[in-house]
């Protein structure tokens, strides 16, 4: 039985998406796939340091969604770390987010035009 996955909203594509240790030709390398949206969790939860919940919000999910997608996406980084993988960043269940104003003080992305500040950080926005 297929399960229907409603796709994770991602709000920053990565400038570079393949990554492989210095001076092993890629052909010799195992590689790791990252998907986008556990790149997304990543950034959102250990680069920006956002709390589990609105990481979760968002990316329009759930926060017992968001604990599994962001301990995979940690696993992958550890096994590329420990053991010299090359890692691509591909693909994914995502929907990317664009249009929308970015917070200045937490970078998150702001779904609705009529907040004030940042329902995040409580940074002021206008």
């Amino acid at each position: 039985m297929s399960r229907h996955k409603k796709p994770r909203c991602v709000s920053h594509m990565p400038n570079c998406t393949y990554f492989k240790p210095a001076g092993i030709p890629t052909y010799e390398l195992d590689e790791v796939v990252l998907q986008l949206e556990e790149m997304e969790a990543l950034r959102l939860k250990d680069l920006l340091g956002l709390e589990q919940v609105n990481c979760a919000v968002q990316m329009g999910i759930s926060r017992p969604t968001f604990q599994r997608i962001l301990v995979e996406a940690r696993r992958k980084v550890a096994e590329v770390l420990i053991y010299g993988k090359s890692l691509r960043i591909e693909g994914g269940s995502y929907s990317f987010i664009q249009n929308h104003p970015i917070c200045p003080y937490c970078q998150i992305t702001i779904e609705s035009e009529n907040y004030n500040s940042c329902p995040n950080c409580k940074g002021r926005l206008k």
